[in-house]
């Protein structure tokens, strides 16, 4: 019996130094810095624009001259005044204007301002909007010592989402905007795969970081998701703005 125990042991013993035993394989050969470099394909090449101006590859949407990219709602003409290099909202039957095109995801710049010696308070003070195509609500309003609701004031996702600071201009001074915004994708029963998002900066200081957008920019009651395509760029004519407003050097870059 003592000899069994034996052999058991040995070969006990035997079984654990093999299972230490590793057998050895062939190390990763060594990394060089071109196993990370690729060089196709190349980026476009995109002539930039000087102090706000339109990069090379940009859609110009209004640059001083005339209203041919824009139409009325109804598709007719549009009735804003253009004058001097920019275009200036027309109060009463002009209506809204709207871009002839439909774009996607995009890259947005326009600048506009409120007159010197402006008058109204909250809402009643400059408004005006950018609705991104057609359903989405960038607000504008001289928001420079005018103080209202957050999430309508000047760089709020309208009704939605507050700017996280106010950059404002004070009036007669052009304020900027720079909108990143990508379009949604949607579901077939209708609903978002991806929700609508922007970015934006007022100014050249952040207001919107990668902001969701939720629906609909109402007025009157929430958000609502409509399924949709491509849509225009609208620049809103608002019954309370107290004095007009006026818009220069607009342009678009298609980012799909």
């Amino acid at each position: 019996m003592k000899k069994l125990l034996i052999v058991i042991s040995l070969l006990s013993f035997g079984i654990v130094v093999s299972a230490q035993e590793k057998k050895e394989h062939p190390l990763p050969e060594p990394m060089t810095p071109g196993m990370t470099e690729y060089w196709d394909p190349q980026p476009a090449v995109v002539q930039p624009g000087m102090n706000g101006g339109a990069p090379s590859d940009a859609v110009i949407l209004f640059g001083g001259k005339d209203l041919s990219k824009w139409c009325a709602a109804d598709g007719s003409d549009a009735k804003w005044s253009v004058h001097g290099g920019v275009v200036t909202v027309v109060k009463g039957d002009a209506g809204d204007i709207m871009t002839r095109d439909s774009f996607g995801s995009f890259q947005l710049h326009l600048e506009w301002k409120t007159p010197v010696g402006i008058h109204g308070e909250s809402q009643g003070r400059g408004n005006s909007g950018v609705f991104l195509q057609g359903k989405y609500e960038v607000q504008i309003l001289d928001s420079y010592e005018n103080e209202t609701y957050v999430n309508g004031m000047c760089g709020s996702i309208y009704k939605q989402t507050p700017p996280l600071v106010n950059a404002m201009r004070k009036p007669g001074e052009w304020n900027s905007y720079d909108i990143i915004y990508t379009a949604p994708v949607f579901k077939e029963d209708g609903t978002y795969l991806y929700e609508p998002r922007v970015t934006v900066l007022l100014n050249g200081v952040l207001v919107q970081n990668n902001t969701i957008i939720r629906g609909t920019t109402e007025y009157i009651g929430h958000p609502r998701v409509q399924k949709h395509g491509n849509g225009p760029i609208i620049l809103q004519s608002h019954g309370d703005a107290s004095e007009p407003i006026s818009f220069r050097n607009i342009w678009i870059r298609n980012l799909q």
